[in-house]
This record gives structure tokens, C-alpha cells and sequence, in this order.
């Protein structure tokens, strides 16, 4: 035993305001696991919502377990103590259910280690009766829930507020076995049981149908909340030791109506939804009771019809704002003038590609003078440090689109450094760089991952005109981590037995190598326009061919509108 670890955790939770502990006797006991550190986990929005969602409930207790860091791993190895919780000790293998909360495919790694340290089984077709059912929640299991298929009993397909009454409800009925128990969650709306579906594959690996058994549901469909003001979702637990420790977080919004063709979370969480901003008033008044700034939270906090009137009602209580994300064509004076007031010193904002043709390709919306506006904005708003984000590897992307990059960093550089000297102090450029990869239910998931090989040449154009930029640096997501996300974002249910090996450090080419599996097939291969893909065990709502049409789109170049109340274009509203 390892009184430590025991002490650690309990300091742990004297600090938190928040917090739940209630008594077990009698309640569905839920193990709510987030599959890194408590620093991470403790700013995820998401993960605190269902800790307070569950524990609001007088049938149901929730704990939290997490990935532990580097110093409390060596003591478990040590000590051999296993995984506990940290409300009041308890190992996973006590609790009903186990929840995983998944956000970042890269987490698949850190699940190996959790499972050994909680003392269960890794596949799924081990566990019995004497084991917890394990469900995987989060933004993953409704992307693509395939990799873990073998892994996790059960995946919760969508919004948490409308799947956890139904799911808990199922849990608590008795049932002859555990067998019989997974066939009835299996018809709970929003219930994903991979074990009810068979995956039959071509002679080239490519999936040729997924068969339901049981009259399980074929598709899964996702569910989402209608009314945000129905439910929270704020900072219900407070702490320090976390990376916004010293914010009120509050959700303004979910979804985006910009239809930007790379990213995931604009076409999972359709339709777009906002708080009113009575809802959002009240919430920010609690938070400033509990911390001096609040943080919005949203994919497109600055498109919410009233996000000036409630950075005004912050200030005007004597609070700071700070926001998740800055859209560059909805972008004001009045919000940069908000944000100086806060203490910002840094901001970033997302071009995602230098040239316009790449631009109209993702369909951002935004032509250069819109970029050049706010950069503008920001530097007269008294900003000093400004981050650009880019993606790259798009689609078609050549050597004319990287010198664009360049060519529209030197003129956003040349204004920043012009409002830095009327202000008597130069202020930094930081490029961030990310590889593009293609994610499930958008409309570039048939286009391949660009090589490696590919990417360090970009890489290498960009660093070199870069350094000849002052007050101008260059930084990149690792190669390596993103062609593993892009492997484990587009697997099937073969990629689960490569996990434990690439958790234990291994390299994808050698573990693929070892399995049978070909990374390019999964990576930088192109789909075919009728090829199932793994994920579509799962209907988030977008037709496909909607989806094939806004491919079709990106690659001649044609922006599409953002979507608008009335909107019938996708499929998601009807």
C-alpha cells in the first residue's frame, strides 16, 4: 500500500471547490476516467459536466480516475498498488461502470497503462461478470469508435445529456448476465455495443459490410441536446492545478455554422446551438463569485449573437474574459478592447492556409484583407504577441501555396512590428504548424494524409524563410504524433491490437510490421467514392452524399455558404 499516493490524493481534493462525495449504499457507482493527468483532465468542460451530471442524481455516485504522472506511475510499479480513485480510494474494479472520457486519439495510448494499473482486462471478450462494464464517452467514441471496438464494451454515440438518463435507467434493471444486459444497452437510443456487429473485409483490407446481430440498430445514431440552457456546463469543480486553473469556464456554444471542410468538431456537433444570453449572464455572475476571469468556451464563441453584450456584462461586474477561440472575420474592436482589459498578452488566430486557393478549398471564409483586418485590430488593441495557426499538407497544396504562407507572413509581420514600434515595444510571431489530417465525417475523409517525407520538404521551406523574419519563430506539431493520429482517427478494429505495442514506445512502421497492417492503407491512401469507411457504423446525422458533394466542391476550388436557421442542406435538421 502506498500512503503516499494516498496523501497526495487527498491534498488533491481539499484544495478543489466543488467537488462530490457521496455515500455508496445502493447507487450505481460510476469509475469517470479521463485517459491522461488530473491537469489536463481538469480544464476538459466535457468530463466535469458528466461528474456533475452523475452526481446530481440521488441513484447514481461518480468518481474520477486519472492517467497518474510520471512520479506517482514509478510508486504504483513500485508498490504494485493499483489505480484508485480520488474521492475516496476505491479501485475501478469496485465500480458498476467504468467511463472513459476520450477527446484525443493520442490518449488511445495512455488506455494500456490504465487498464493494467485498474487490474483489467485489455480486450473486451476477457472480461465476465466479476468486471465492470467499460464504456467509452467523449468526442472519439461518436468520430470513429472502431479502434476500440475490442476494447471497450459499450461507447456512448454523442452529447452526454440526453444518453445519461436512458443509460443509467438500462443499468439498473436486472438482467440474467452480463450477455444479456449489453443486448438490452445495445437498444438504448445513442448506444453503441460493438460486440452485436460484425465486420466483414475484401481481399484488400477495405471493409466490405458491417453486419448487425441481435437486431442491434444499424446505424448508431448520435444524439444531442436541442436547448443548451436545459443543461450547464461550466467549471463545476475548481482547482488550481490545471492549466486554466485561474478561470470560470462556461460553454456558450456547440456546433459551427462555417462548414470548414477539415474540421471534425464542425460536423459532429451540428446543428449549431447558443446559450441565451440570460443563461450565459447568470452563469458568468456564479463564476465571478468563484474566480476573477471567466473563460467562454465554444467552437465559435465570436459568431454567438450576444458575445459583446456578455463581455460587456463581465467587465461592467468587474471581471475579465478570456475566449477559446478568436474567429478572424467576426472579430470587433469592442472584443479586442475586452480582452487587452483581461491581461492578454498573447492571442492566436487561424489563417489555416496562405493562400486563397487553399482558403477556398477548407472553406474558411476569409480572403487576406480580412486576415490583414484583424491582425490589425489586435495590434492597435495593444496585443504584443500573436500566434498564426496553419495547416499543412492540404490537398493539392504545392510549392506556390507554401511561398503564399510566407508571403502572408511577412505582410502580417510587417504590421505587427509597425504597431509594436509606435507602442516603443516589438512583440513576437509565432507560426504554429500542423500537419492537415483527414477526420471522419468531414468532407475531406476520402483525401489522403500527405507523406512525411512530404511534410519535412514544407517544413523545411517554411523554417528556411521564416529565419530570415526578427521577432518571428516557427514551431510544428511532431510528424510522428500526427501520422499516428491520422492511423489511430481512420483505423478499423484491427488497430486495437497494435495499442499496447505503441503504448509500450514502439515504432508504427515496426509494430504495423509485426500485425500485418500497412500504415499507408490507413494514412496517405485515397478513399474511393463508394468505399464503406469503418465509422459509418455510426450516423452523426450529415448525409454522405452531402458530405461527397462538399468534396467535390473543395477540389474545384467553390466556398459554400455558412449554414443558417432553415438550413436543410446536410441532413442534421431534417
Amino acid at each position: 500500500m502506498s500512503r503516499r499516493l494516498l496523501d497526495k490524493a487527498r491534498r488533491r481534493l481539499a484544495a478543489e471547490s466543488g467537488c462530490r462525495a457521496n455515500p455508496w449504499g445502493g447507487r450505481l457507482t460510476v469509475a469517470l476516467v479521463y485517459p491522461n493527468t488530473y491537469h489536463h483532465a481538469m480544464s476538459n468542460l466535457g468530463f466535469l459536466t458528466v461528474y456533475h451530471l452523475l452526481n446530481s442524481r440521488e441513484d447514481c455516485l461518480c468518481e474520477r480516475f486519472f492517467l497518474p504522472d510520471a512520479e506517482d506511475l514509478a510508486e504504483h510499479r513500485a508498490t504494485g498498488y493499483p489505480l484508485f480513485s480520488l474521492e475516496s480510494g476505491r479501485f475501478l474494479e469496485d465500480f458498476d461502470l467504468v467511463a472513459f472520457s476520450i477527446s484525443f486519439e493520442n490518449d488511445y495510448l495512455n488506455l494500456p497503462l490504465i487498464f493494467e494499473l485498474g487490474r483489467l482486462p485489455w480486450r473486451a471478450a476477457e472480461r465476465d461478470a466479476r468486471h465492470p462494464l467499460v464504456l467509452a464517452g467523449g468526442v472519439c467514441a461518436f468520430l470513429n469508435p472502431e479502434p476500440l471496438a475490442e476494447v471497450m464494451d459499450l461507447f456512448a454515440v454523442g452529447e452526454a445529456e440526453p444518453i445519461l438518463p436512458d443509460l443509467i435507467l438500462a443499468l439498473q434493471q436486472e438482467r440474467a448476465s452480463r450477455e444479456a444486459l449489453l443486448d438490452e444497452l445495445a437498444r438504448v437510443p445513442g448506444i453503441y455495443v460493438p460486440s452485436l456487429y460484425a465486420v466483414d473485409y475484401q481481399a484488400d483490407g477495405i471493409p466490405a459490410r458491417c453486419l448487425a446481430l441481435k437486431d442491434a440498430p444499424q446505424p448508431v445514431r448520435r444524439r444531442w441536446l436541442a436547448d443548451l440552457d436545459a443543461s450547464a456546463s461550466v467549471s463545476y469543480v475548481l482547482t488550481e492545478e490545471t492549466e486554466f486553473g485561474d478561470l470560470y469556464l462556461s460553454e456558450v456554444s456547440r456546433g459551427c455554422s462555417r462548414g470548414c471542410r477539415f474540421c471534425a468538431a464542425g460536423f459532429l456537433y451540428l446543428p449549431p446551438r447558443d446559450r441565451s444570453f440570460a443563461n450565459l449572464a447568470a452563469q458568468a455572475d456564479e463564476g465571478l463569485c468563484r474566480r476573477r476571469r471567466i473563460g467562454l468556451v465554444g467552437a465559435a464563441v465570436a459568431d454567438h449573437p450576444y458575445a459583446g453584450a456578455l463581455q460587456r456584462h463581465i467587465l461592467e461586474q468587474g471581471g475579465g474574459v478570456s475566449m477559446s477561440s478568436l474567429r478572424i472575420d467576426a472579430l470587433h474592436r469592442e472584443e479586442v478592447d475586452a480582452l487587452a482589459a483581461a491581461g492578454h498578452r498573447s492571442l492566436a488566430i487561424a489563417p489555416e492556409a496562405g493562400s486563397q486557393r487553399l482558403r477556398d478549398l477548407v472553406n474558411k471564409g476569409l480572403t487576406e484583407a480580412d486576415i490583414l483586418r484583424a491582425v490589425a485590430l489586435l495590434a492597435e488593441g495593444g496585443i504584443p504577441n500573436l500566434k498564426l495557426y496553419f495547416l499543412i499538407g492540404l490537398p493539392t497544396e504545392t510549392d506556390a501555396d507554401v511561398e503564399e504562407l510566407l508571403r502572408l507572413t511577412a505582410a502580417i509581420r510587417t504590421l505587427w512590428l509597425d504597431a509594436g514600434r509606435k507602442r516603443g515595444r516589438l512583440g513576437n510571431l509565432t507560426l504554429s504548424l500542423n500537419p492537415f489530417i483527414p477526420k471522419p465525417f468531414t468532407p475531406l475523409q476520402w483525401a489522403p494524409m500527405a507523406t512525411e517525407k512530404s511534410l519535412q520538404q514544407t517544413l523545411r521551406r517554411i523554417r528556411s524563410g521564416v529565419a530570415r523574419l526578427a521577432n518571428t519563430e516557427m514551431i510544428c506539431e511532431s510528424l510522428r504524433a500526427a501520422v499516428l493520429q491520422a492511423f489511430l482517427a481512420r483505423g478499423d478494429r484491427r488497430v486495437a491490437a497494435a495499442l499496447p505495442l505503441l503504448a509500450a514506445g514502439r515504432n508504427l512502421k515496426a509494430v504495423c510490421r509485426e500485425l500485418d497492417l500497412d500504415p499507408d492503407f490507413y494514412v496517405t491512401r485515397p478513399r474511393g467514392a463508394e468505399e464503406i469507411f469503418p465509422w459509418e457504423v455510426i450516423d452523426n446525422g450529415v448525409r454522405r452524399d452531402y458530405l461527397w458533394q462538399e468534396y467535390q466542391r473543395a477540389l474545384q476550388g467553390r466556398v459554400t455558404p455558412r449554414c443558417a436557421p432553415g438550413c436543410r442542406r446536410c441532413g442534421v435538421c431534417g
